[in-house]
Protein backbone atom coordinates (compact mmCIF):
# COMPACT_ATOMS: atom_id res chain seq x y z
CA UNK A 1 0.00 0.00 0.00
CA UNK A 2 1.80 3.05 -0.68
CA UNK A 3 2.04 6.06 1.34
CA UNK A 4 -0.77 8.67 2.31
CA UNK A 5 1.97 11.32 3.74
CA UNK A 6 2.02 13.59 0.72
CA UNK A 7 -1.79 13.49 -0.22
CA UNK A 8 -2.43 14.25 4.01
CA UNK A 9 0.81 16.97 3.01
CA UNK A 10 -0.97 18.03 -0.08
CA UNK A 11 -4.66 18.43 2.03
CA UNK A 12 -3.23 20.44 4.68
CA UNK A 13 -1.04 22.80 2.72
CA UNK A 14 -3.96 23.41 0.23
CA UNK A 15 -6.05 26.27 1.99
CA UNK A 16 -3.12 27.80 3.01
CA UNK A 17 -1.88 27.71 -0.87
CA UNK A 18 -5.07 28.94 -1.62
CA UNK A 19 -5.56 32.13 0.97
CA UNK A 20 -1.73 33.24 0.07
CA UNK A 21 -3.12 32.85 -3.60
CA UNK A 22 -6.16 34.71 -3.27
CA UNK A 23 -3.76 37.57 -1.33
CA UNK A 24 -1.84 37.87 -4.11
CA UNK A 25 -4.65 39.03 -6.43
CA UNK A 26 -5.10 42.68 -6.76
CA UNK A 27 -7.65 44.03 -4.46
CA UNK A 28 -9.68 46.35 -7.11
CA UNK A 29 -11.35 48.41 -4.14
CA UNK A 30 -7.43 49.08 -2.72
CA UNK A 31 -7.17 51.49 -5.55
CA UNK A 32 -7.87 54.99 -4.79
CA UNK A 33 -10.86 57.02 -6.33
CA UNK A 34 -9.99 60.18 -8.18
CA UNK A 35 -12.04 62.97 -8.61
CA UNK A 36 -11.41 66.19 -10.86
CA UNK A 37 -13.26 69.62 -10.49
CA UNK A 38 -13.03 71.41 -13.79
CA UNK A 39 -14.67 75.39 -13.81
CA UNK A 40 -14.71 77.34 -16.43
CA UNK A 41 -13.08 80.92 -17.45
CA UNK A 42 -12.50 81.12 -13.38
CA UNK A 43 -10.18 83.67 -12.67
CA UNK A 44 -7.24 83.32 -10.11
CA UNK A 45 -8.62 85.72 -7.74
CA UNK A 46 -11.44 83.56 -7.02
CA UNK A 47 -11.46 81.33 -4.56
CA UNK A 48 -11.54 82.53 -1.05
CA UNK A 49 -7.94 80.32 0.14
CA UNK A 50 -6.56 82.54 -2.77
CA UNK A 51 -6.32 85.31 0.20
CA UNK A 52 -6.69 87.97 -2.75
CA UNK A 53 -10.13 89.35 -2.35
CA UNK A 54 -12.74 89.60 -0.05
CA UNK A 55 -15.68 89.11 -1.73
CA UNK A 56 -15.49 85.35 -2.60
CA UNK A 57 -16.49 82.55 -0.55
CA UNK A 58 -15.71 78.96 -1.46
CA UNK A 59 -15.19 77.55 2.19
CA UNK A 60 -15.97 74.25 0.64
CA UNK A 61 -13.11 74.27 -1.67
CA UNK A 62 -10.76 76.20 0.63
CA UNK A 63 -11.26 72.92 2.97
CA UNK A 64 -9.84 71.15 0.30
CA UNK A 65 -6.85 73.05 -0.07
CA UNK A 66 -6.48 73.00 4.51
CA UNK A 67 -6.50 69.72 3.92
CA UNK A 68 -4.40 69.06 0.91
CA UNK A 69 -2.18 71.30 -1.14
CA UNK A 70 -2.87 75.21 -2.73
CA UNK A 71 -0.62 75.16 -5.73
CA UNK A 72 0.35 78.59 -5.82
CA UNK A 73 1.83 78.40 -9.58
CA UNK A 74 -1.08 75.81 -11.18
CA UNK A 75 -1.11 76.02 -14.69
CA UNK A 76 -4.09 75.28 -17.09
CA UNK A 77 -2.19 73.77 -20.88
CA UNK A 78 -4.10 76.75 -22.82
CA UNK A 79 -5.91 80.04 -22.02
CA UNK A 80 -8.97 78.74 -24.03
CA UNK A 81 -11.32 75.81 -23.66
CA UNK A 82 -10.93 73.24 -25.73
CA UNK A 83 -7.53 73.14 -25.78
CA UNK A 84 -7.26 73.22 -22.18
CA UNK A 85 -10.00 70.32 -22.20
CA UNK A 86 -8.07 68.22 -24.25
CA UNK A 87 -4.63 68.65 -22.81
CA UNK A 88 -6.04 67.49 -19.40
CA UNK A 89 -8.04 64.54 -20.21
CA UNK A 90 -5.39 63.34 -22.55
CA UNK A 91 -2.15 64.14 -20.23
CA UNK A 92 -0.43 65.14 -23.28
CA UNK A 93 -0.07 68.58 -24.88
CA UNK A 94 -2.58 69.58 -26.80
CA UNK A 95 -0.75 70.41 -30.04
CA UNK A 96 1.29 67.09 -30.09
CA UNK A 97 -2.17 65.74 -31.49
CA UNK A 98 -3.68 69.21 -33.47
CA UNK A 99 -6.01 70.75 -31.09
CA UNK A 100 -4.10 74.38 -30.54
CA UNK A 101 -7.77 76.70 -30.29
CA UNK A 102 -10.94 76.37 -30.44
CA UNK A 103 -12.64 75.54 -34.21
CA UNK A 104 -9.03 73.19 -34.80
CA UNK A 105 -10.15 69.54 -36.06
CA UNK A 106 -10.69 66.92 -33.27
CA UNK A 107 -9.87 64.63 -35.02
CA UNK A 108 -6.68 64.02 -33.29
CA UNK A 109 -8.38 64.01 -29.91
CA UNK A 110 -10.57 61.41 -31.37
CA UNK A 111 -7.32 59.05 -32.19
CA UNK A 112 -6.10 59.74 -28.37
CA UNK A 113 -6.29 57.78 -24.90
CA UNK A 114 -7.90 59.62 -22.74
CA UNK A 115 -7.61 59.32 -18.55
CA UNK A 116 -10.81 57.55 -18.53
CA UNK A 117 -9.91 54.96 -21.19
CA UNK A 118 -6.46 54.20 -19.02
CA UNK A 119 -9.24 54.03 -15.53
CA UNK A 120 -11.28 52.05 -17.34
CA UNK A 121 -8.93 49.21 -17.97
CA UNK A 122 -7.85 49.22 -14.57
CA UNK A 123 -11.19 48.70 -13.40
CA UNK A 124 -12.34 52.04 -12.71
CA UNK A 125 -15.95 53.42 -13.26
CA UNK A 126 -15.79 56.49 -14.99
CA UNK A 127 -18.38 59.25 -15.03
CA UNK A 128 -18.45 62.72 -17.06
CA UNK A 129 -20.63 66.19 -15.81
CA UNK A 130 -21.33 69.06 -17.05
CA UNK A 131 -19.30 70.77 -19.72
CA UNK A 132 -17.13 68.88 -22.66
CA UNK A 133 -16.70 71.13 -25.57
CA UNK A 134 -14.78 67.87 -27.36
CA UNK A 135 -17.43 66.64 -30.22
CA UNK A 136 -20.99 65.48 -29.24
CA UNK A 137 -22.47 65.00 -25.97
CA UNK A 138 -23.51 61.28 -27.25
CA UNK A 139 -20.15 60.92 -28.54
CA UNK A 140 -18.81 61.15 -25.13
CA UNK A 141 -19.10 57.43 -23.82
CA UNK A 142 -16.70 56.92 -27.26
CA UNK A 143 -13.66 58.63 -24.45
CA UNK A 144 -14.11 56.27 -21.94
CA UNK A 145 -16.82 57.27 -19.91
CA UNK A 146 -19.42 54.69 -18.68
CA UNK A 147 -21.82 57.31 -17.30
CA UNK A 148 -22.60 60.67 -18.94
CA UNK A 149 -24.41 63.81 -17.28
CA UNK A 150 -23.69 66.32 -20.07
CA UNK A 151 -25.48 69.11 -18.47
CA UNK A 152 -23.91 72.67 -19.12
CA UNK A 153 -27.18 75.14 -19.33
CA UNK A 154 -30.88 74.96 -18.76
CA UNK A 155 -32.11 73.32 -21.79
CA UNK A 156 -32.01 69.52 -22.59
CA UNK A 157 -28.87 67.71 -23.17
CA UNK A 158 -26.73 64.09 -23.38
CA UNK A 159 -27.51 61.58 -20.45
CA UNK A 160 -27.54 57.98 -20.08
CA UNK A 161 -28.18 58.64 -16.39
CA UNK A 162 -30.31 60.53 -14.24
CA UNK A 163 -29.85 62.67 -11.63
CA UNK A 164 -30.60 59.69 -9.29
CA UNK A 165 -27.32 57.97 -11.72
CA UNK A 166 -30.19 54.97 -12.65
CA UNK A 167 -28.83 54.24 -16.61
CA UNK A 168 -31.21 55.35 -19.26
CA UNK A 169 -30.61 55.25 -22.96
CA UNK A 170 -28.21 57.97 -23.94
CA UNK A 171 -30.83 60.96 -25.13
CA UNK A 172 -31.51 64.50 -24.33
CA UNK A 173 -32.79 64.53 -20.76
CA UNK A 174 -35.07 67.94 -19.42
CA UNK A 175 -32.93 69.78 -16.97
CA UNK A 176 -34.37 69.51 -13.52
CA UNK A 177 -31.87 71.32 -11.61
CA UNK A 178 -29.98 74.63 -12.39
CA UNK A 179 -27.10 73.34 -14.41
CA UNK A 180 -24.42 73.35 -11.40
CA UNK A 181 -26.67 72.09 -9.21
CA UNK A 182 -27.62 69.12 -11.36
CA UNK A 183 -24.18 68.17 -12.05
CA UNK A 184 -23.30 67.93 -8.36
CA UNK A 185 -26.07 65.89 -7.52
CA UNK A 186 -25.68 63.14 -10.09
CA UNK A 187 -22.44 63.03 -9.58
CA UNK A 188 -23.06 62.43 -5.81
CA UNK A 189 -25.49 59.79 -6.95
CA UNK A 190 -22.78 58.39 -8.74
CA UNK A 191 -20.61 57.87 -5.60
CA UNK A 192 -23.75 56.56 -3.42
CA UNK A 193 -23.96 54.02 -6.28
CA UNK A 194 -20.14 52.98 -6.84
CA UNK A 195 -19.18 52.83 -3.07
CA UNK A 196 -17.84 50.00 -3.71
CA UNK A 197 -16.16 49.83 -6.52
CA UNK A 198 -12.84 52.50 -7.83
CA UNK A 199 -14.39 55.73 -9.56
CA UNK A 200 -13.47 58.40 -11.67
CA UNK A 201 -15.59 61.41 -11.58
CA UNK A 202 -14.61 64.20 -13.95
CA UNK A 203 -17.29 66.93 -12.87
CA UNK A 204 -16.78 69.68 -15.49
CA UNK A 205 -19.33 72.83 -14.14
CA UNK A 206 -19.95 75.75 -17.23
CA UNK A 207 -19.28 78.59 -14.49
CA UNK A 208 -18.91 81.17 -13.92
CA UNK A 209 -18.57 80.90 -17.91
CA UNK A 210 -21.11 83.15 -19.69
CA UNK A 211 -23.95 83.50 -19.91
CA UNK A 212 -24.05 84.47 -16.52
CA UNK A 213 -27.73 82.81 -15.37
CA UNK A 214 -26.80 82.25 -11.65
CA UNK A 215 -30.51 81.55 -9.86
CA UNK A 216 -32.15 83.73 -7.44
CA UNK A 217 -30.89 81.43 -4.11
CA UNK A 218 -27.07 82.10 -4.65
CA UNK A 219 -27.38 86.10 -6.07
CA UNK A 220 -28.83 86.56 -2.87
CA UNK A 221 -25.65 85.34 -0.85
CA UNK A 222 -24.07 88.66 -2.38
CA UNK A 223 -25.60 91.76 -1.49
CA UNK A 224 -24.29 95.15 -1.23
CA UNK A 225 -23.21 97.12 -3.89
CA UNK A 226 -21.02 96.02 -7.08
CA UNK A 227 -20.96 95.32 -10.51
CA UNK A 228 -23.78 92.92 -11.55
CA UNK A 229 -21.55 90.85 -13.43
CA UNK A 230 -18.96 90.28 -10.70
CA UNK A 231 -22.34 89.32 -8.35
CA UNK A 232 -23.53 87.15 -11.22
CA UNK A 233 -19.55 85.20 -10.74
CA UNK A 234 -20.04 84.91 -7.33
CA UNK A 235 -22.91 83.67 -7.25
CA UNK A 236 -21.85 80.76 -9.86
CA UNK A 237 -18.83 80.14 -7.84
CA UNK A 238 -21.27 79.54 -4.45
CA UNK A 239 -22.92 77.25 -6.67
CA UNK A 240 -19.75 75.04 -7.73
CA UNK A 241 -18.86 75.43 -3.90
CA UNK A 242 -21.98 73.81 -2.73
CA UNK A 243 -21.45 70.90 -5.14
CA UNK A 244 -17.58 69.99 -3.68
CA UNK A 245 -19.56 70.00 -0.04
CA UNK A 246 -22.59 67.75 -1.50
CA UNK A 247 -19.88 65.54 -3.24
CA UNK A 248 -17.06 65.39 -0.33
CA UNK A 249 -20.05 65.25 2.29
CA UNK A 250 -21.00 62.19 0.11
CA UNK A 251 -17.86 60.66 0.19
CA UNK A 252 -17.33 61.43 4.02
CA UNK A 253 -20.94 59.29 4.49
CA UNK A 254 -19.24 56.22 2.61
CA UNK A 255 -15.92 56.48 4.74
CA UNK A 256 -14.35 57.40 1.39
CA UNK A 257 -12.15 60.39 2.06
CA UNK A 258 -8.88 59.35 2.58
CA UNK A 259 -9.38 56.66 -0.44
CA UNK A 260 -10.22 59.91 -2.86
CA UNK A 261 -7.85 62.00 -4.56
CA UNK A 262 -9.14 65.31 -5.94
CA UNK A 263 -8.15 68.02 -8.55
CA UNK A 264 -9.89 71.27 -8.59
CA UNK A 265 -8.46 73.48 -11.26
CA UNK A 266 -9.32 76.05 -13.87
CA UNK A 267 -9.14 75.61 -17.39
CA UNK A 268 -7.93 79.51 -18.23
CA UNK A 269 -7.84 82.97 -16.77
CA UNK A 270 -11.27 85.24 -16.72
CA UNK A 271 -11.77 87.22 -19.44
CA UNK A 272 -12.31 90.79 -18.47
CA UNK A 273 -12.59 92.03 -22.10
CA UNK A 274 -9.57 94.88 -20.84
CA UNK A 275 -12.49 97.24 -19.76
CA UNK A 276 -14.80 94.86 -17.51
CA UNK A 277 -17.37 96.06 -18.56
CA UNK A 278 -20.80 96.03 -16.42
CA UNK A 279 -22.89 95.60 -19.66
CA UNK A 280 -26.45 94.15 -18.77
CA UNK A 281 -27.37 90.87 -19.58
CA UNK A 282 -25.62 87.67 -18.91
CA UNK A 283 -24.05 87.45 -22.48
CA UNK A 284 -20.87 87.74 -24.05
CA UNK A 285 -18.40 89.76 -22.18
CA UNK A 286 -16.67 90.06 -18.85
CA UNK A 287 -17.29 86.68 -17.08
CA UNK A 288 -17.41 88.75 -13.46
CA UNK A 289 -14.57 86.61 -12.74
CA UNK A 290 -10.96 88.35 -11.43
CA UNK A 291 -7.84 87.54 -12.32
CA UNK A 292 -5.69 89.79 -9.70
CA UNK A 293 -3.09 90.09 -8.92
CA UNK A 294 -2.00 88.66 -12.17
CA UNK A 295 -1.76 90.64 -15.71
CA UNK A 296 -3.58 90.06 -18.93
CA UNK A 297 -6.89 87.22 -19.39
CA UNK A 298 -7.88 84.72 -21.25
CA UNK A 299 -6.92 84.11 -24.81
CA UNK A 300 -3.51 85.37 -23.61
CA UNK A 301 0.07 83.31 -22.96
CA UNK A 302 0.22 86.30 -19.76
CA UNK A 303 -0.32 84.69 -16.60
CA UNK A 304 -3.37 85.72 -16.11
CA UNK A 305 -4.76 83.55 -19.02
CA UNK A 306 -3.31 80.69 -17.73
CA UNK A 307 -2.05 80.68 -14.14
CA UNK A 308 -5.00 79.46 -12.27
CA UNK A 309 -6.60 78.26 -9.28
CA UNK A 310 -5.52 74.76 -8.59
CA UNK A 311 -5.91 72.61 -5.52
CA UNK A 312 -4.88 68.95 -4.99
CA UNK A 313 -6.00 67.02 -1.82
CA UNK A 314 -6.09 63.25 -0.82
CA UNK A 315 -6.38 63.03 3.12
CA UNK A 316 -4.39 60.65 4.71
CA UNK A 317 -1.75 60.50 2.00
CA UNK A 318 -0.68 63.98 1.36
CA UNK A 319 0.09 65.78 3.93
CA UNK A 320 -2.07 68.86 5.16
CA UNK A 321 -1.92 72.45 4.86
CA UNK A 322 0.42 72.83 2.44
CA UNK A 323 1.62 75.81 0.28
CA UNK A 324 3.30 74.60 -2.48
CA UNK A 325 5.52 76.85 -5.04
CA UNK A 326 6.88 74.89 -7.15
CA UNK A 327 4.90 75.40 -11.13
CA UNK A 328 2.91 72.21 -11.84
CA UNK A 329 0.36 71.98 -14.56
CA UNK A 330 -2.93 70.57 -15.30
CA UNK A 331 -1.03 67.62 -17.78
CA UNK A 332 -0.14 66.06 -14.47
CA UNK A 333 -3.27 65.19 -14.07
CA UNK A 334 -3.22 62.52 -16.24
CA UNK A 335 0.22 60.60 -15.02
CA UNK A 336 -0.87 61.38 -11.51
CA UNK A 337 -4.18 59.48 -11.95
CA UNK A 338 -2.81 56.50 -14.21
CA UNK A 339 0.53 56.49 -11.69
CA UNK A 340 -1.95 55.56 -8.39
CA UNK A 341 -4.34 53.26 -10.40
CA UNK A 342 -1.37 50.84 -11.35
CA UNK A 343 -1.90 51.18 -15.16
CA UNK A 344 0.58 50.07 -17.43
CA UNK A 345 1.55 53.21 -19.35
CA UNK A 346 4.62 54.01 -20.64
CA UNK A 347 6.15 56.84 -19.22
CA UNK A 348 6.70 58.52 -22.37
CA UNK A 349 3.68 58.54 -23.79
CA UNK A 350 1.98 61.15 -21.29
CA UNK A 351 3.99 65.00 -20.85
CA UNK A 352 2.72 65.19 -16.99
CA UNK A 353 4.38 64.07 -14.17
CA UNK A 354 2.95 61.79 -11.10
CA UNK A 355 2.86 64.46 -8.28
CA UNK A 356 1.98 62.30 -5.31
CA UNK A 357 5.46 61.52 -4.91
CA UNK A 358 6.55 65.87 -4.72
CA UNK A 359 3.24 66.46 -3.03
CA UNK A 360 4.16 63.67 0.04
CA UNK A 361 7.47 65.50 0.70
CA UNK A 362 9.65 62.09 -0.90
CA UNK A 363 10.70 64.04 -3.65
CA UNK A 364 11.68 67.53 -2.71
CA UNK A 365 12.69 68.99 -6.33
CA UNK A 366 10.71 70.92 -8.61
CA UNK A 367 8.33 68.59 -10.63
CA UNK A 368 9.33 69.93 -14.13
CA UNK A 369 12.51 71.52 -15.19
CA UNK A 370 10.47 74.07 -17.36
CA UNK A 371 6.62 74.20 -18.45
CA UNK A 372 6.17 75.43 -22.20
CA UNK A 373 2.62 76.74 -23.80
CA UNK A 374 1.99 77.62 -27.81
CA UNK A 375 -1.01 79.12 -28.28
CA UNK A 376 -1.56 80.06 -32.23
CA UNK A 377 0.46 83.22 -32.00
CA UNK A 378 2.02 83.06 -28.63
CA UNK A 379 3.95 80.90 -26.91
CA UNK A 380 5.95 80.80 -23.41
CA UNK A 381 8.27 79.13 -21.20
CA UNK A 382 8.94 79.14 -18.03
CA UNK A 383 11.79 77.82 -16.16
CA UNK A 384 12.43 78.41 -12.49
CA UNK A 385 11.97 82.04 -12.32
CA UNK A 386 12.47 82.80 -15.58
CA UNK A 387 9.08 83.29 -18.21
CA UNK A 388 9.69 84.61 -21.87
CA UNK A 389 6.54 85.55 -23.54
CA UNK A 390 6.32 85.71 -27.56
CA UNK A 391 3.43 87.27 -28.86
CA UNK A 392 3.74 88.04 -32.42
CA UNK A 393 6.81 89.79 -32.82
CA UNK A 394 6.87 91.07 -29.04
CA UNK A 395 9.07 89.38 -26.96
CA UNK A 396 8.81 89.66 -22.96
CA UNK A 397 11.27 88.74 -20.02
CA UNK A 398 9.95 88.37 -16.31
CA UNK A 399 11.15 87.06 -13.10
CA UNK A 400 8.37 85.85 -11.90
CA UNK A 401 9.89 85.78 -8.45
CA UNK A 402 10.23 89.39 -8.12
CA UNK A 403 7.14 90.13 -10.43
CA UNK A 404 4.67 88.08 -10.65
CA UNK A 405 2.57 90.50 -11.89
CA UNK A 406 4.62 90.95 -15.02
CA UNK A 407 4.88 94.58 -15.31
CA UNK A 408 8.95 94.93 -16.08
CA UNK A 409 10.04 93.33 -18.69
CA UNK A 410 13.76 92.66 -18.20
CA UNK A 411 14.02 91.08 -21.97
CA UNK A 412 16.81 93.73 -22.81
CA UNK A 413 19.16 93.49 -19.46
CA UNK A 414 19.27 89.07 -20.42
CA UNK A 415 19.92 88.97 -24.17
CA UNK A 416 21.74 85.72 -23.73
CA UNK A 417 18.72 84.45 -21.13
CA UNK A 418 16.55 85.44 -24.03
CA UNK A 419 18.90 83.74 -26.57
CA UNK A 420 18.62 80.26 -24.70
CA UNK A 421 14.84 79.99 -23.65
CA UNK A 422 13.55 81.25 -27.50
CA UNK A 423 16.04 77.91 -28.52
CA UNK A 424 14.80 75.68 -26.07
CA UNK A 425 11.50 76.74 -27.19
CA UNK A 426 12.02 76.66 -30.61
CA UNK A 427 13.26 73.05 -30.26
CA UNK A 428 9.96 72.27 -28.48
CA UNK A 429 7.68 73.87 -30.90
CA UNK A 430 9.39 71.44 -33.39
CA UNK A 431 7.58 68.53 -31.96
CA UNK A 432 4.55 69.77 -32.23
CA UNK A 433 1.28 69.92 -34.88
CA UNK A 434 2.53 71.78 -37.09
CA UNK A 435 6.52 72.15 -36.29
CA UNK A 436 7.39 75.47 -35.52
CA UNK A 437 6.49 78.39 -33.22
CA UNK A 438 3.83 80.49 -35.24
CA UNK A 439 4.17 83.31 -37.32
CA UNK A 440 0.86 84.33 -37.49
CA UNK A 441 -0.02 87.71 -36.17
CA UNK A 442 -0.88 88.09 -33.02
CA UNK A 443 -4.96 89.01 -33.01
CA UNK A 444 -4.79 90.21 -29.10
CA UNK A 445 -2.42 93.05 -29.64
CA UNK A 446 -4.75 95.37 -28.12
CA UNK A 447 -4.78 93.14 -25.37
CA UNK A 448 -0.74 93.35 -25.00
CA UNK A 449 -1.15 97.01 -25.89
CA UNK A 450 -2.91 97.50 -22.55
CA UNK A 451 -1.53 94.54 -20.30
CA UNK A 452 1.92 94.48 -21.44
CA UNK A 453 3.37 97.80 -22.72
CA UNK A 454 1.23 99.99 -20.72
CA UNK A 455 -0.86 101.45 -23.40
CA UNK A 456 -4.16 102.81 -23.27
CA UNK A 457 -6.99 101.34 -25.29
CA UNK A 458 -10.17 102.74 -25.71
CA UNK A 459 -13.70 100.64 -24.94
CA UNK A 460 -15.07 99.34 -28.68
CA UNK A 461 -18.68 101.14 -29.56
CA UNK A 462 -21.45 98.95 -31.13
CA UNK A 463 -24.26 96.74 -30.54
CA UNK A 464 -24.45 95.37 -27.21
CA UNK A 465 -25.51 91.88 -29.02
CA UNK A 466 -21.94 92.00 -30.55
CA UNK A 467 -18.15 91.21 -28.92
CA UNK A 468 -14.87 91.24 -30.21
CA UNK A 469 -14.04 88.16 -32.55
CA UNK A 470 -13.29 85.34 -30.44
CA UNK A 471 -10.31 83.88 -29.12
CA UNK A 472 -11.14 80.59 -31.54
CA UNK A 473 -10.39 82.82 -34.51
CA UNK A 474 -6.86 83.55 -33.69
CA UNK A 475 -5.77 82.93 -36.81
CA UNK A 476 -8.02 85.67 -38.42
CA UNK A 477 -7.36 89.37 -38.94
CA UNK A 478 -9.71 91.34 -40.44
CA UNK A 479 -8.77 94.59 -42.96
CA UNK A 480 -10.91 97.36 -43.94
CA UNK A 481 -13.47 96.22 -42.18
CA UNK A 482 -14.32 95.80 -38.85
CA UNK A 483 -14.68 91.62 -37.31
CA UNK A 484 -17.48 90.61 -34.66
CA UNK A 485 -19.49 87.97 -33.83
CA UNK A 486 -23.06 88.02 -33.79
CA UNK A 487 -25.11 85.07 -32.55
CA UNK A 488 -22.60 82.47 -32.95
CA UNK A 489 -21.52 83.85 -36.79
CA UNK A 490 -18.58 85.39 -38.12
CA UNK A 491 -19.61 89.02 -38.83
CA UNK A 492 -17.42 91.41 -40.96
CA UNK A 493 -18.16 94.88 -41.88
CA UNK A 494 -16.39 97.21 -44.04
CA UNK A 495 -15.15 100.39 -43.03
CA UNK A 496 -15.29 101.86 -46.52
CA UNK A 497 -17.83 101.78 -49.67
CA UNK A 498 -14.55 102.58 -51.85
CA UNK A 499 -11.96 99.94 -50.19
CA UNK A 500 -12.83 96.18 -50.61
CA UNK A 501 -12.83 94.23 -47.57
CA UNK A 502 -11.47 91.23 -46.46
CA UNK A 503 -9.92 88.52 -43.81
CA UNK A 504 -6.71 87.28 -43.59
CA UNK A 505 -5.75 83.44 -42.22
CA UNK A 506 -1.68 82.66 -41.40
CA UNK A 507 0.02 79.56 -39.94
CA UNK A 508 -1.95 76.73 -41.68
CA UNK A 509 -0.17 73.67 -43.42
CA UNK A 510 -2.62 72.38 -45.89
CA UNK A 511 -1.26 70.57 -48.51
CA UNK A 512 -3.01 71.40 -51.80
CA UNK A 513 -5.08 71.36 -53.79
CA UNK A 514 -8.02 72.32 -51.59
CA UNK A 515 -11.44 72.78 -51.36
CA UNK A 516 -13.10 75.37 -49.52
CA UNK A 517 -16.34 75.43 -48.78
CA UNK A 518 -17.72 78.50 -46.80
CA UNK A 519 -21.55 79.37 -46.01
CA UNK A 520 -22.27 82.95 -45.88
CA UNK A 521 -24.76 85.81 -46.53
CA UNK A 522 -23.81 89.10 -47.65
CA UNK A 523 -25.50 92.77 -47.55
CA UNK A 524 -24.22 92.95 -51.15
CA UNK A 525 -23.58 91.32 -54.34
CA UNK A 526 -20.71 90.75 -55.92
CA UNK A 527 -16.95 88.73 -56.01
CA UNK A 528 -16.03 86.58 -53.13
CA UNK A 529 -12.27 85.67 -53.71
CA UNK A 530 -9.79 83.71 -52.19
CA UNK A 531 -6.15 84.68 -52.89
CA UNK A 532 -3.33 82.40 -51.09
CA UNK A 533 0.19 81.78 -50.39
CA UNK A 534 2.06 78.43 -50.11
CA UNK A 535 5.39 77.76 -48.05
CA UNK A 536 7.54 78.73 -51.03
CA UNK A 537 6.13 82.14 -51.57
CA UNK A 538 7.08 84.97 -50.48
CA UNK A 539 3.87 87.40 -51.55
CA UNK A 540 0.73 86.41 -52.95
CA UNK A 541 0.62 86.12 -57.11
CA UNK A 542 -1.76 87.32 -58.92
CA UNK A 543 -2.60 83.38 -60.39
CA UNK A 544 -3.05 82.21 -56.85
CA UNK A 545 -6.78 82.99 -56.23
CA UNK A 546 -10.25 81.70 -57.10
CA UNK A 547 -13.30 83.40 -57.61
CA UNK A 548 -16.87 83.26 -56.69
CA UNK A 549 -19.99 84.88 -57.22
CA UNK A 550 -22.21 86.00 -54.70
CA UNK A 551 -25.56 86.47 -56.88
CA UNK A 552 -28.22 87.00 -53.69
CA UNK A 553 -27.98 89.19 -51.20
CA UNK A 554 -29.16 88.47 -47.35
CA UNK A 555 -29.70 84.80 -48.26
CA UNK A 556 -27.51 81.85 -46.94
CA UNK A 557 -25.56 79.93 -49.06
CA UNK A 558 -22.83 77.84 -49.46
CA UNK A 559 -20.27 78.50 -51.71
CA UNK A 560 -17.54 75.95 -52.54
CA UNK A 561 -14.47 77.64 -54.16
CA UNK A 562 -11.59 75.16 -55.75
CA UNK A 563 -8.17 76.07 -54.87
CA UNK A 564 -5.31 74.54 -57.69
CA UNK A 565 -3.03 75.44 -54.17
CA UNK A 566 0.63 73.68 -55.46
CA UNK A 567 2.28 72.84 -52.23
CA UNK A 568 1.85 73.54 -49.06
CA UNK A 569 -1.16 76.36 -48.34
CA UNK A 570 0.18 78.79 -45.69
CA UNK A 571 -1.72 81.83 -45.27
CA UNK A 572 -5.14 82.92 -47.53
CA UNK A 573 -6.53 85.99 -48.05
CA UNK A 574 -10.99 85.90 -48.40
CA UNK A 575 -12.33 89.18 -50.14
CA UNK A 576 -15.48 90.03 -49.82
CA UNK A 577 -18.18 92.54 -51.11
CA UNK A 578 -18.23 95.40 -49.57
CA UNK A 579 -21.26 95.76 -46.68
CA UNK A 580 -21.54 93.22 -44.22
CA UNK A 581 -20.64 89.58 -44.41
CA UNK A 582 -21.70 87.02 -42.03
CA UNK A 583 -20.23 83.64 -42.10
CA UNK A 584 -21.26 80.26 -40.59
CA UNK A 585 -18.93 77.69 -41.63
CA UNK A 586 -15.54 77.99 -43.37
CA UNK A 587 -13.55 74.50 -43.75
CA UNK A 588 -10.60 73.51 -46.10
CA UNK A 589 -10.24 70.04 -47.18
CA UNK A 590 -7.15 68.31 -48.94
CA UNK A 591 -7.74 64.93 -50.86
CA UNK A 592 -4.85 63.92 -48.21
CA UNK A 593 -7.79 64.03 -45.68
CA UNK A 594 -6.28 66.83 -43.75
CA UNK A 595 -9.24 69.46 -43.37
CA UNK A 596 -8.97 72.37 -41.05
CA UNK A 597 -12.07 74.12 -39.75
CA UNK A 598 -11.90 78.01 -39.28
CA UNK A 599 -15.26 78.61 -38.29
CA UNK A 600 -18.19 76.74 -37.12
Amino acid sequence: MKSLTPLIALIVLLPQTLATAECDKPNIRDKPNIIVFYTDDHGHADLSCQGVLKDIKTPNVDALARRGVLARHGYSTAPQCVPSRAGLLVGKFQSRFGVEANGYPLDGFDREQTIAERLQQAGYVTAQFGKWHLGPGPAITQHGFKHVFNQNAQRPFSANITLGAEDREMSNLKPERYHVDGCSEAAASIIERYKDAPFFLYVAYRAPHVPLDAPRKYLDRFPGKMPERRRQALAMLSAVDDGVGLITKTLAEHALTEQTLIFFIGDNGAPLKIHKADAPGGGPGWDGSLNDPLNGEKGMLAEGGMHVPFVVCWPGTIPAGQIYDHPISALDVAATAIAIANHDTPANELDGVNLIPYLTGQNDAAPHDTLMWRWTAQSAIREGKWKLLLAGDREYLYDLDADLEEKHNVAFEYPELVTRLRERLTSWAATLEPFALSNTPNAYNAFYDFYMDGKPVEPRAGSPRRSPARPELQGWISRNSELTVEDGSLCMSSKSSATAPFFVYNGLQLPGPVTATIQLTSSNRGEAAISWRTSTQKDFLPECKAVSEITTADQWATHTIELPVQGKLIHLRFIVPSGTTTIREFKLESPSGKAVVLWK
